[in-house]
């Protein structure tokens, strides 16, 4: 069953033409292998084994694209599956440990780094890449784990999720053939290297810059700009360190507290922001900034902890 290991790239890049696809395949694995395991211990040595590991293999090298994950728990498992098959002929039988490098060659892994990657070299490379599902998604996973970090470092990189949504979903829906998708998929990793590098440019803090994208407002002046950077920074410093201290323990838990909170966000926010944030925008501006330390105080994240 295992002796062609090669052909399983050609069957990954098959079922992951599209989320669907791979999808429904997995419930098909998953039923397999429950079966398998219910049947226990009835069916070890019967050589059902290796008909449950084949499904389990190619759902290993397809997660390991796709989610990005490390290929040894995949190869352990498939390992243990193969040990429970006991009658077996001598010409099948194996162990992970030969096939582990095919394995790895299959799941490729590429050693991504979103500073280093060259988006050039990416296209050239797909032109002549004989699995081009598994490129895309490859390239795919690895934005999207690239992504979740960043939206961890800053809450209102929202938009970048729904632009990479919109991406995914006009190629699922057919709407865009698999060269285009590509190449949209390489034009947003060139954006997320430019988002990813906004706030040195912006001379801000990674925090400092997720307060400012929070604060400011469309089409500012450069004199707006650099006030509502200001504010920013001053907001920060005064939530973190001086004293008296803001963000005392549990400080989200109680009402008291909670005013208190918003009281010296709001006091901040006066005396720093420009005079062009009118009443309604201003009142916005705090509720954001108020909601997101809430937020992070509430799950024990980030400076607001």
């Amino acid at each position: 069953m295992f002796t062609k290991l090669g052909q399983f790239n050609g069957y990954a890049d098959t079922l992951l033409a599209s989320d669907e696809l791979r999808k429904s395949f997995n419930v098909y694995e998953n039923t397999v292998s429950a079966l398998y395991e219910a049947c226990k211990p009835e069916v070890l040595g019967r050589g059902k084994a290796r008909t449950v590991s084949a499904f389990q293999y190619l759902r290993g090298v397809m997660d390991t694209i796709v989610e990005q994950v490390d290929v040894d728990a995949a190869v352990r498992r498939l390992g243990e599956l193969l040990d429970e098959s006991v009658v077996v002929d001598k010409a099948d039988t194996f162990k992970a440990k030969e096939f582990e490098a095919e394995f790895k060659i299959v799941q490729r892994g590429k050693a991504w780094d979103l500073s280093k990657v060259n988006v050039e070299k990416l296209r050239e490379e797909f032109k002549q890449a004989p699995f081009k599902n598994i490129e895309i998604a490859d390239l795919r996973g690895f934005i999207e784990k690239k992504l979740a970090e960043m939206l961890q470092q800053n809450a209102a990189r929202s938009a970048f999720a729904q632009r990479l949504q919109a991406v995914i979903d006009a190629y699922n829906s057919g709407a865009t053939a698999t060269e285009d998708y590509y190449q949209q998929l390489t034009d947003y990793v060139a954006n997320l290297q430019q988002e990813a590098e906004r706030h040195v440019r912006e001379g801000l803090t990674e925090d400092e810059l997720e307060l400012f994208d929070l604060l400011k407002k469309d089409a500012m002046t450069q004199d707006e700009t650099q006030r509502v950077k200001l504010a920013a920074k001053r907001l920060l410093k005064r939530l973190v360190e001086e004293h008296p201290k803001v963000l005392v323990q549990d400080w989200f838990k109680d009402n008291q507290t909670q005013k208190q909170v918003r009281s010296e966000i709001e006091r901040v926010l006066d005396e720093g922001l420009p005079e062009t944030y009118e009443r309604a925008l201003f009142k916005q501006k705090c509720d954001n900034v108020f909601d997101l330390v809430v937020d992070y105080a509430s799950r024990g994240r980030k400076w607001a902890a």
